[in-house]
């Protein structure tokens, strides 16, 4: 297979996949949008905002789609015919050598079939990695509130901009980052929800009382037979501390403020999509067995879409031992060796 054909057939392959991928993660975000919790927002609390009508509050939901593009997407050049790529065979040495280290880096093997076994046979592979690595920028809205302290209210004053019409500032290429971006006119004072604008609520840990139950005395106002408690005073009860025996607390959500300022965050993200095409042929080696190592590199393009083809030699090594056939493999640039069924191992423990 040419390098220009794996790279046309791979790119196409994984940028499908890519879109679907995207496409489906926004469909399941929005599709489990959380419901409004007992303690949280109500629906009605958030205005109506024209382009922002999937927003909910505390994320999951309102993933936006970018635009269309204004011009149709660019099509990967053809590549010129490449040389020859075939990569020979180590020698019989070379192979032994991986083959001895492999071995003494295992406790339980011995070293029997590295020196007595005879190789048969060498059948070389090649095998061809594709990598896509996309820079992607993805945008999603959120209602969010912060304690009104005189900040600017601007609903309504004019439209909001859309989604893909405020500008953020992007990383260096290949550089994850995340930026959150208050959406201009969408800013208004509401009444805190949670303390229905008292700027306090319950105590919880008195439930409004202003006191509890002696923690002495356990409430009998006694410690021992007739022994008055002395903590409690003989009530039975002691002063809240967590309210000062007030009975409420200022509330969390307003900060005593009693007033809310809503607005829609925007919340732009952009993250490496990492996706791989290998083109394998029949050696038996396990495909995963190849994340290990590095191969020769023939192509490399490095733009918002960083593509790169690495060819990994593979050697399929045929040896007698003992009579008896075995096989051992010696891949990539590192020269790993696989040999899932050495012939001879040995049960061991530490003690």
């Amino acid at each position: 297979m040419f390098v220009n054909d794996l790279l046309i057939e791979s790119y196409y392959k994984v940028l499908l996949k890519t879109c679907l991928t995207g496409l489906f993660e926004s469909h399941s975000a929005t599709a489990a949008a959380p419901a409004t919790s007992m303690h949280g927002p109500p629906a009605n609390m958030f205005d109506t905002v024209p382009g922002y009508e999937g927003t909910v509050a505390g994320g999951g939901g309102g993933y936006l789609p970018p635009p269309m593009p204004s011009v149709p997407m660019p099509v990967p050049e053809q590549a010129p015919s490449p040389p020859d790529w075939h990569i020979p065979s180590i020698s019989e040495d070379r192979a032994r050598e991986a083959f001895a280290t492999y071995v003494s880096s295992k406790c339980c093997y011995s070293s029997a079939p590295v020196r007595e076994g005879v190789i048969t046979n060498m059948e070389s592979f090649n095998t061809y990695r594709y990598r896509l690595e996309t820079f992607m920028e993805s945008r999603s809205t959120e209602w969010s509130q912060e304690p009104y302290t005189g900040q600017p209210v601007d609903a309504g004053v004019q439209p909001a901009p859309g989604p893909w019409q405020i500008a953020a500032q992007p990383p260096a290429f290949f550089q994850e980052h995340k930026q959150t971006i208050k959406v201009p006119y969408t800013s208004s004072v509401k009444n805190c929800h949670l303390c229905l604008g008292m700027g306090r609520n319950p105590c919880t840990t008195c439930a409004g009382a202003g006191n509890k139950v002696c923690w002495v005395c356990n409430g009998s106002g006694y410690r021992h037979s007739d022994d008055r408690c002395t903590h409690c005073n003989g009530r039975g009860r002691e002063n809240c501390s967590s309210c000062s025996s007030s009975g409420s607390c200022q509330c969390d959500t307003c900060r005593g403020k009693r007033q809310l300022l809503v607005f829609i965050n925007l919340n732009v993200k952009w993250s490496i999509e990492k996706d791989e095409f290998v083109a394998q042929d029949s050696s038996g080696l396990r495909v995963e067995k190849l994340e290990e190592v590095s191969g020769k590199e023939l192509f490399k393009d490095a733009q918002n879409m960083r593509q790169t083809i690495e060819l990994i030699a593979i050697t399929k090594v045929n040896y007698m031992w003992k009579g008896k056939p075995n096989v051992y493999y010696v891949y990539g640039n590192e020269f790993k060796v696989n040999a899932d069924d050495y012939p001879a191992t040995c049960c061991c423990s530490v003690m």
